[in-house]
């Protein structure tokens, strides 16, 4: 059977890189979830679909997705939806503040295309940028927490991308949903209350972080209703005017302010980093596998002492 458009959701989600420059993200790279994922395969059954499938980390972000694509959406539409939503509820992983890949099929044309928003260093970074004044490279959590490791965000960006390329529902009803629950509160998973258990100390050192994992000072525990009315107010933003709403303007200043005053480990980023980020769309990498053509993101390149090197995905 020919697919069709929406049966590539499984494409724009699962092949959708989603990343924030966390130190979660990097220990999650050591230790992602084996007991839990492990079980759940020694559980599981194999699903099949006709027409379509989401796969995608959260359950309130699949209903999202799932409900897109039943009201007639395009995969990336299924995909902008649900990440709006897991910026909210996996924001140990996702968030308006991260970078991401995709890698997209077009199910009528057969076109495949791969873009590239992952965060980008700001313009005034050097070598030096994670080195101590005696040239020896800063302890993991040291050069982490704080402004220094923020790179300058993607998602946004791609989000917006894949909308202008291949969106069919309003740009504001995809993000209306993660609106919603953002102001009205959703249950905090096992997951995420684990990582706030046990990140308290370092969550507990930025007056926002404090506030919002760790309420009365305690951490946030399975179940709890929790409400985020300012990411709700930055959706909503974007939602009515658009993206250069995040990478200008106020959301653009908020960001630059935070990142660079951040006290003891202030960061690079500037306006001129928000607003001169770009997408770029690169050729996919395909190998043959049996009677399959396995595809994933293209290799990308970057610029050192004038120079171009090619370092792939799986270097990050």
């Amino acid at each position: 059977m020919k697919p069709t458009l929406k049966f590539l959701t499984i494409w724009a989600i699962a092949a959708f890189g989603l990343a924030t420059a966390s130190a979660q993200q990097a220990s999650d790279s050591i230790a992602p979830e084996a007991a839990i994922s492990l079980q759940a395969k020694a559980d599981g059954k194999p699903v099949e679909a006709k027409n379509w499938m989401v796969a995608i980390a959260n359950p309130l972000a699949a209903e999202v997705a799932s409900l897109v694509l039943q009201q007639g959406g395009s995969a990336a539409d299924a995909a902008i939806a649900g990440q709006a939503m897991l910026g909210l509820v996996e924001p140990q992983s996702s968030g308006l503040g991260g970078g991401a890949f995709l890698v997209y099929r077009d199910g009528s044309s057969g076109a495949l295309t791969t873009l590239d928003g992952r965060e980008t260093a700001p313009a005034a970074a050097t070598p030096q940028l994670f080195q101590n004044t005696n040239g020896e490279p800063l302890k993991f959590f040291d050069a982490v927490i704080g402004g220094r490791s923020v790179g300058v965000p993607g998602t946004p960006a791609l989000l917006a991308e894949m909308h202008r390329r291949w969106g069919k529902i309003a740009w504001k009803d995809l993000l209306q949903p993660a609106i919603n629950r953002a102001r009205f509160g959703f249950e905090v998973s096992p997951r995420l209350a684990g990582l706030i258990k046990s990140g308290a100390e370092r969550l507990s050192q930025h007056e926002a972080t404090r506030a919002y994992f760790l309420p009365d000072g305690q951490p946030l525990q399975t179940g709890d209703l929790l409400r985020n009315p300012e990411y709700a107010k930055t959706l909503s933003a974007i939602a009515e005017n658009g993206i250069l709403e995040f990478y200008s303007g106020t959301v653009a200043d908020g960001i630059v302010n935070t990142v660079r005053g951040f006290t003891p480990n202030p960061g690079l980023m500037t306006n001129s980093d928000l607003i001169s980020y770009r997408v770029v769309e690169r050729d996919p990498v395909c190998a043959p596998y049996r009677e399959y053509s396995v595809c994933g993101m293209a290799p990308l390149l970057r610029r050192i002492d004038g120079r171009t090197d090619t370092w792939t995905v799986a270097a990050l």
